[in-house]
């Protein structure tokens, strides 16, 4: 067996066994909406008569998982599968790189596995796999990372399909199911540009991406024309204006680059704030984004290795957080792509020690272990509503929806006090939060919620005012 194919099967089993807990998830917050009540991906018939629509084949998917039959099971194989596919394409990818990057020896040969690994098995990537409805990222990436890897692969297949039709089909099916990939080309720019083989010249690199550039244009004249996105775009321009929401966003990719780090405080529902006006803090994000930028930038021929990773990380973090407010600022799948950034800075500096056999080597392999045995924990947050909002109100107490939400939860379960505890501090957090006033009057009322579990016994009279 070949390197390589050790390598892979290293990597696909390490992600079988680090996910195999994801499926005890069950359906969490926006998988009701978009999921579980949703007509339109009620079966395959309702899919195709709601199109054109937005994310197709991200909707496509969710229509086959319940038509299917297969239940919970199904939709959490398609994610995994998914995710199993990106691991495989980093390695892939990343491989490529080290090659283009001048990279030799066996440090490099260890830095792609590496990188792969710890992409896959890092705990803040549960919000692409375990979460269902995150699967817009870990769909999109598969594809995108797909799309790249057959744009790279193409000088060694001596025909043109690869970079000239495979590829930008996989871009144009990425779009198709997260708007988020379309800093794709400029990430194939990246590529060209940290290729220390030959010189870097615009012209030329440009041609070399010219169909996804057709691509990206054909999806932009659709956008424009679609009644679904222009009415999502009016509503996001009346959220806030241009400056609060650029501060908003700086904000926002600090607390983002924060969550790669703390895997201790990860948080499927952080409702950060908006910033309203430039503090010493923002003002310090702002700064330390800028001077990674430019040193990336200027680091790119140099260092070709270490400059990818820190413009990748920049470059796939939501791009139009930038000028396109969004109602929550920041969530963590948004990090699914650009976590493998700073996954192949991990990988460059601990391929030394992997490399070196004996001791060190073993210290890595343990690392390794226990980022995937922390994230197969990290699963197990959506085994049910109750453990996933306790866990939400517990890493964001200032969050009114989650408070709100886990009160809801709370109630299905006859827990009655407990809910109306929780209710009422989100109207503390939120004085005005219509939806938990009329849950708390419901709730005194005894009134359910929602389905409850079957084993409550129901309300026979109103809760004492408190």
């Amino acid at each position: 067996m070949s390197d390589r194919r050790g390598d892979a099967l290293v990597l696909l089993a390490a992600v079988l066994a680090t996910w195999a807990s994801s499926f005890g998830g069950t359906f969490q917050f926006d998988d009701w909406n978009v999921i579980v009540n949703e007509p339109r991906v009620a079966s395959l018939s309702a899919w195709w008569g709601s199109m054109p629509g937005i994310r197709p084949l991200l909707k496509l998917s969710w229509a086959g998982n319940r038509a299917s039959g297969l239940g919970l099971a199904g939709f959490h194989a398609v994610n995994l599968a998914f995710h199993a596919a990106s691991a495989l394409l980093a390695l892939r990818l990343l491989r490529r790189v080290a090659e283009r990057a001048g990279a030799i020896g066996p440090s490099a040969r260890a830095a792609p596995l590496l990188g792969a690994l710890l992409f896959a098995l890092h705990p803040v990537q549960t919000e692409a796999v375990t979460y269902l409805s995150g699967r817009s990222a870990s769909m999109a990436g598969a594809l995108a990372l797909g799309s790249m890897v057959a744009w790279l692969s193409e000088p060694e297949r001596g025909t043109g399909w690869m970079k000239w039709g495979l590829s930008p089909l996989l871009f144009a099916l990425a779009l198709a199911a997260k708007e988020s990939v379309v800093v794709l080309p400029a990430a194939l720019l990246l590529l060209e540009a940290v290729d220390v083989r030959r010189p870097f010249r615009w012209r030329v690199a440009l041609r070399e991406v010219a169909p996804h550039l057709v691509v990206l244009a054909v999806a932009a004249a659709l956008f424009a024309a679609s009644p679904v996105y222009g009415r999502m775009m009016d509503r996001s321009a009346g959220l806030r204006s241009p400056w609060v929401n650029l501060l908003t966003h700086v904000d926002a990719v600090a607390w983002l680059a924060g969550q790669v780090l703390r895997i201790d405080r990860l948080v499927a529902d952080p409702a950060l704030p908006a910033v309203e006006a430039l503090g010493a803090r923002v003002a310090l994000e702002g700064v330390a984004v800028l001077a990674v930028l430019a040193w990336g930038l200027a680091s790119l021929r140099r260092r070709p290795a270490l400059a990818l990773g820190v413009l990748w990380f920049l470059l796939w973090l939501p791009p139009a957080g930038w000028w396109l407010p969004r109602p929550d600022p920041a969530n963590e799948r948004q990090l699914y792509l650009s976590l493998l950034g700073p996954a192949w800075l991990a990988g460059i500096g601990l391929s030394p020690w992997a490399a070196a056999g004996g001791a060190r080597r073993l210290a890595v392999a343990a690392l390794v272990l226990a980022l995937g045995a922390v994230t197969a924990v990290r699963s197990l947050v959506y085994v049910d509503e109750v453990r996933f909002w306790e866990d939400v109100v517990a890493k964001a107490p200032a969050n009114p929806r989650a408070h709100n939400n886990l009160g809801y939860a709370l109630s299905a379960r006859c827990r009655t006090a407990e809910a109306e505890s929780a209710i009422m501090r989100a109207l503390a957090l939120d004085p005005g939060y219509l939806r938990a006033a009329v849950n708390l009057r419901l709730l005194r009322e005894g009134v359910a919620l929602g389905p409850v579990e079957p084993a409550c016994p129901p309300v026979t009279s109103p809760l004492p005012p408190p």
